[in-house]
């Protein structure tokens, strides 16, 4: 096999498994793997920020995790709610609801504009500039997805 049908097969398999993945959780989906992945690189970028200010701990290190073990407490709580609220909401006499989902996305749209803007903080912290407008805009998602 040359390296051509090497890179195509490598696309079949990622379009196949992106695609198998989008059928199975649809956006919602989406949605949790970009909070796991902002999760991992601002865990991966606030070590190497700390890291090259000479600052890295394996105490701080570990205080991070927690930190994320927190957050997907939180998520799982979320999710909970959301089942719940799936059960009661169109049982309750006279509202005629239909309820799916709510609480997770906000959650989770709230926990990666602040994973966002953590990981731009690291990124000043490593010497890269990092635009006002862009913490300015990471800062108002949060408190939008707040509210």
């Amino acid at each position: 096999m040359n390296d051509e049908n090497l890179f195509l097969w490598t696309k079949a398999a990622v379009a196949a498994a992106c695609g198998a993945f989008g059928a199975a959780f649809g956006w919602l989906g989406w949605l949790i793997l970009a909070w796991v992945a902002c999760m991992a690189l601002d865990w991966a970028s606030g070590s190497a920020a700390a890291a090259a200010k000479g600052n890295w701990s394996s105490a701080a290190a570990r205080a991070g995790i927690w930190h994320k073990l927190g957050m997907i407490l939180v998520v799982l709580v979320a999710a909970v709610t959301d089942s719940v609220l799936r059960v009661a909401v169109p049982h309750l006499p006279g509202l005629g609801l239909d309820y799916s989902v709510l609480v997770l996305p906000v959650i989770l749209v709230w926990y990666i504009f602040t994973e966002l803007g953590s990981i731009a903080e690291n990124a000043t912290d490593l010497g890269a500039p990092v635009p006002a407008w862009l913490t300015k805009l990471l800062a108002a998602g949060q408190e939008a997805s707040r509210r």
